[in-house]
C-alpha cells in the first residue's frame, strides 16, 4: 500500500478576512486562523482576538471585526486533525507567541497544499493551545471530567451532581469560559468520539452509540446529521482512506506484443 499524508492531515480550504464585514467559517475539521491587525469578536467567545492571537476550532465559526482587522486561516482535515479536535473542544483565541511560524505556514498553504506543511501547522497549533490561560477550577474539573467520562455521563445535571454545584451556576461559569455550555460541549466531544470510531470497519453504530454515550443508533444518527451535516455513514465514506494502488510488476516480468 502507498502511504498518504492526506488521509492524516491535508488543507481542504483557505479564508481571508481583510477590513470590517464579518466572516463566517464552514466545514468539517479544524480551522487555524492567525490574527494579523485589529481587534476581532469570535462568536461565542467573550474575550476578543487581538493581533497575533491564533484562532482554533471547529465550524461554524463566525467573525466579527471591532476594528479594521486582517486574519488568514485554513480548514485542515485528516485523522490527525479529527484526533486533536477531540481534545480541543469549543473553539478559541490563544497564544501566538507559542507558535510563531504560524502566520508563515498559513501563508504557504494558501499558495500551495501539500500534507507536510498542513501537519506541521497543526502541531504549531497544538502548541499554542497548550500555552493558553489556565481554565478556572471548576471548568478545568468540569472539562476532565467530560472527556474521561462522556461515554457514561448522563448529562448537565448529573455532572453538576459530581461537581458539587448546581446546574445553573456551572452552564454560567462554563459558558462565560469556554464559549458553548457543556451540554454542547460534550455533544461535541461526543461527536468526535464518534468520527475515531467510524474511521474503521470494525463497529456498527449500535456499538459507537454505546461507546459514546448515545442512547441508540437512531439518536446518534440525528445529533450527528445535526451537528455535522452529514449521517454517520455518508461521513464515513467520505473520510475512508483512498484504495491501494496495486503494485505493478519489475519491469524484467513485462510482456511485450
Amino acid at each position: 500500500m502507498i502511504f498518504d499524508p492526506e488521509i492524516y492531515c491535508t488543507a481542504a480550504e483557505t479564508a481571508e478576512l481583510d477590513g470590517t464585514a464579518p466572516l463566517a467559517l464552514a466545514g468539517d475539521g479544524l480551522w487555524v486562523g492567525v490574527l494579523s491587525r485589529g481587534a476581532c469578536l469570535l462568536d461565542g467567545v467573550d474575550r476578543p482576538g487581538q493581533s497575533g492571537d491564533i484562532l482554533l476550532g471547529p465550524a461554524p465559526l463566525v467573525l466579527t471585526p471591532q476594528s479594521d482587522c486582517h486574519l488568514l486561516a485554513v480548514r485542515l482535515t485528516g485523522h490527525c486533525t479529527d484526533a486533536y479536535l477531540l481534545q480541543l473542544g469549543a473553539a478559541r483565541w490563544a497564544d501566538g507567541a507559542a507558535c510563531p511560524g504560524a502566520a508563515e505556514l498559513i501563508a504557504q498553504l494558501c499558495g500551495a497544499q501539500t500534507a507536510p506543511m498542513a501537519y506541521a501547522l497543526l502541531c504549531a497549533a497544538a502548541k499554542a493551545d497548550e500555552t493558553a490561560r489556565p481554565l478556572p477550577p471548576l471548568v478545568a474539573e468540569a472539562v476532565a471530567a467530560i472527556r474521561q467520562n462522556y461515554m457514561a455521563l448522563y448529562g448537565v445535571e448529573e455532572l453538576s451532581e459530581q461537581l458539587g454545584v448546581t446546574k445553573s451556576h456551572l452552564v454560567r461559569v462554563f459558558k462565560q469560559e469556554m464559549g458553548v455550555p457543556p451540554g454542547k460541549y460534550m455533544t461535541n466531544v461526543r461527536i468526535e468520539a464518534v468520527k475515531t470510531l467510524l474511521l474503521t470497519d470494525e463497529y456498527n453504530l449500535d456499538m459507537i452509540a454505546g461507546l459514546t454515550g448515545f442512547s441508540g443508533a437512531n439518536y446518534l444518527c440525528r445529533v450527528f446529521k445535526r451537528e455535522v451535516g452529514l449521517s454517520p455513514a455518508a461521513w464515513r465514506t467520505a473520510a475512508a482512506p483512498l484504495p491501494a494502488v496495486p503494485k505493478l510488476p519489475p519491469r524484467s516480468q513485462e510482456m511485450y506484443v
